[in-house]
């Protein structure tokens, strides 16, 4: 085995190349497939230039520092726009949604049902059982306003 390592470098680099595209697909940061494509390149390089192992590890260094570089810059100057922006925005989510009031609501604090769980909020007066909208979240806490009361056949109902 140690021969075979010595005498075709290259394949040993190769391989590396590959084991860490394949660690990138099961560890993902964008990272190791910079440093795989760094491997590749010193493989393809052993294949053709006769180096010396100082000479492959220098070839390798210099590689990863052009490949991560060059990495940053191209995800720099290629932003991938999401679909969802909001995706990992819980409280900027909840901006629009109708909440009931668990807790009286006024200008300095309050609690409303969001989903399963209960916010602080604050707001204009709005009693226990009131709906509200959120319009705003301020430092984890939501800030609402009062639904409009509707109007059924005559008769105001909130």
């Amino acid at each position: 085995m140690d021969d075979f390592s010595i005498n075709n470098p290259e394949y040993v680099w190769l391989s590396l190349a590959a084991l860490l595209a394949l660690a990138e697909l099961f560890v993902p940061g964008v990272f190791l497939i910079w440093v795989a494509a760094a491997a590749a390149v010193t493989g393809i390089l052993s294949l053709f230039i006769d180096l010396t192992v100082a000479g492959q590890l220098t070839a390798f260094g210099v590689a990863t520092i052009a490949s991560v570089l060059g990495g940053r810059r191209w995800y720099l100057t290629n932003i991938v726009t999401s679909e969802d922006p909001l995706l990992n925005n819980k409280a900027a989510r909840l901006i629009g949604t109708t909440v009931t009031v668990v807790s009286p609501v006024n200008a300095t604090s309050g609690r409303v049902k969001v989903g399963d769980g209960e916010w602080p909020a604050r707001g204009p007066a709005l009693e226990k059982g009131e709906t509200a909208r959120i319009v705003d979240v301020a430092n984890g806490t939501l800030i609402l306003e009062e639904m409009p009361k509707q109007v059924e056949s005559g008769k105001t109902v909130s």
